[in-house]
């Protein structure tokens, strides 16, 4: 397993810059050709893991076709809200920590979903609806939506518009609205939430009917 290495300049520059700003940085420091969880969780560095779900979940923001990254990511992510559900440290399975993806078709995505997220980070106000973002239960209830953002992910509709950009968008806004006590984006990841649900609820009964009208076809 490869790790990266960064000199205490380079942790400071992130420490020192905006979300968005550290963002294109760690997408500098990135592998040429491929890349795995392990090794982007090593360019994040010192930064919270929450800094890590909205690098995970920026790809979504654009169409990109990626084999594999919707699994390993949402894997990765699912796994960060556990670990601060429970407070534990992070742990990753083997085949999800050490997967290869396409570090040149990841780059060129992140950059592409940076011009979202920095329209996204412009309305971001810190301390906003301060009771969403306070410790105990509504905490918990945030954790346990990120969870459900990062299964959501993982559904099998990939191949389908919006399925994949929903959840991230959840994701995005949970992870900035923690980072930045911004209760009016944890409201958004709520709201996204819902209407991914919703969404996959169109999908599956619409397949349904397809496939009964399809039996009856052929009965």
């Amino acid at each position: 397993m490869s790790h990266i290495d960064l000199s205490k300049k380079e942790e400071n520059e992130l420490q020192a810059e905006s979300l968005g700003e550290k963002i294109e940085l760690i997408i500098q420091k990135m592998p040429e050709n491929e890349v795995t969880l392990v090794e982007i969780m090593d360019i994040v560095g010192a930064d919270s893991l929450l800094l890590l779900t909205v690098i995970l979940s920026l790809i979504f923001l654009i169409p990109v076709s990626i084999p594999g990254v919707s699994t390993v990511f949402g894997t990765g992510i699912l796994l960060i809200g556990i670990t601060r559900l429970f407070s534990r440290k992070l742990w990753l399975p083997k085949f999800i920590a050490d997967r290869k993806l396409s570090a040149e078709k990841l780059r060129e995505g992140f950059k592409k979903a940076l011009v979202w997220f920095h329209r996204l980070e412009k309305i971001s106000k810190p301390h906003r609806l301060s009771r969403l973002t306070t410790a105990g239960t509504m905490t918990v209830f945030a954790n346990l939506a990120f969870i459900l953002g990062a299964i959501l992910l993982m559904f099998p509709f990939g191949f389908i518009p919006f399925s994949n950009t929903l959840p991230a968008l959840a994701l995005i806004f949970l992870a900035v609205g923690m980072m930045q006590q911004d209760g009016g984006f944890i409201l958004l990841g709520h709201i996204s939430n819902i209407v991914t649900m919703i969404y996959f609820a169109f999908l599956i009964a619409g397949g349904g009917w397809t496939i009964t009208e399809f039996l009856k076809i052929l009965g």
